[in-house]
């Protein structure tokens, strides 16, 4: 797999992921002190996501939605906003055929369905976060 890390942006891709159905992704890393949000992205590609996993600390709330050529589904939001900037956080992200689950530092799961109904994902966006480590299992 083959990861990026832009310095000016600090936006972490990957375009050759090979996830899997059944199969969870673990991301290890440090929220930017100076950022009102952060997300994590999965899907075919950048305009193309059946994940967008967004937490806004200027809303107090988590964010979820998909993405289908641009145009973006439904909100679903979360106001179990247990992490803040400058913090050291774990995701792990479980991904099955009608569903994701990601489960949040502190334990708690927030769950979004796979709207577009892929079951392998290519693309792995990320933003906010000092990427330290990410596993696919």
């Amino acid at each position: 797999m083959a990861g990026r890390q832009d310095g000016s942006r600090e936006k972490f891709e990957v375009t050759n992921l090979d996830m899997k159905s059944g199969m969870s992704l673990k991301i290890k890393g440090k929220i930017h002190e100076n950022v009102d949000r952060i997300t994590i992205n999965l899907g075919q590609e950048k305009d193309k996501l059946n994940l967008h996993f967004n937490p806004r600390f200027n809303e107090s709330t988590i964010v979820c939605n998909s993405c289908d050529g641009g145009h973006w589904g439904q909100e679903q939001r979360d106001s179990h906003l247990c992490f803040s900037p400058g913090a050291v956080v774990k995701f792990t992200v479980a991904f099955r055929d009608n569903e994701f689950k990601v489960t949040l530092p502190d334990g708690h799961t927030v769950t979004f369905p796979n709207r577009l109904g892929h079951n392998h994902l290519h693309y792995l966006g990320m933003d906010g976060l000092q990427v330290t480590s990410f596993k696919l299992e």
